[in-house]
């Protein structure tokens, strides 16, 4: 015979409360965009009240904020871990650039296609696309940057060569949306191409099968 007693259910703590809510957030705008981001949507997604959204963010652009930061900072630690391997800069670089060339980069290539453009009408988000764009300029350049002291790259500025393949990089986003399948190889392999040049490296350094998987 079934039990009627229902299970007590486990008050959650405000620090795990939230750190959910910011979760779902990202995950909406990785998978349909910013704007889809209301109270209303969250709190039924969690099965709670919109009531108990708005404590923890009684203005909804600052969850959208939150989200977008947290969406692009986990994938920028999928894409080159700040706690990455010494001594493997080549791989690094190569998984990297093998990561954001394909498909599965798009919901990325959206989402910031997605901020930059509604960053035009919000300060909040504004500055935060700011520090994003900072932070992934910071990692990439680092990853560069030990590439040239281990003698693997020649660069004289790691920042610059970072810049530069991100710009490539989003370019090449701006494509997310369309139809690439007339795009030559050549073209899809801009970035990789441009590091490899820059770097001083064989053409095809950063495709070979070292790279970390």
């Amino acid at each position: 015979m079934s039990s009627s007693v229902q299970p007590k259910r486990v008050r959650k703590t405000p620090e795990a409360r939230r750190a959910e809510i910011v979760a779902l957030g990202a995950t909406v705008a990785l998978t349909e965009g910013l704007e889809c981001i209301t109270l209303r949507r969250i709190a039924d997604e969690l099965s709670v009240r919109p009531g108990l959204i708005s404590h923890y963010f009684p203005v909804a652009e600052d969850l959208v904020t939150e989200a977008f930061a947290t969406a692009a900072t986990a994938e920028l630690d999928e894409l080159i871990p700040a706690d990455r391997p010494a001594g493997q800069p080549l791989e690094q670089l190569a998984r990297f650039l093998a990561r954001t060339t394909g498909e599965e980069y798009d919901d990325l290539s959206r989402l910031w296609l997605n901020a930059r453009h509604l960053s035009r009408f919000r300060a909040g988000l504004r500055e935060q696309v700011g520090r994003q764009e900072a932070l992934w300029r910071d990692r990439l350049s680092g990853l560069i940057a030990e590439g040239v002291d281990g003698g693997v790259f020649r660069a004289e500025d790691p920042l610059l060569v970072a810049v530069q393949i991100l710009v490539v990089l989003d370019g090449l986003g701006v494509h997310a949306n369309t139809d690439r399948t007339t795009h030559p190889p050549a073209v899809t392999a801009m970035a990789t191409t441009l590091a490899e040049s820059v770097l001083g490296l064989p053409a095809g350094s950063l495709t070979a099968p070292t790279a970390i998987p």
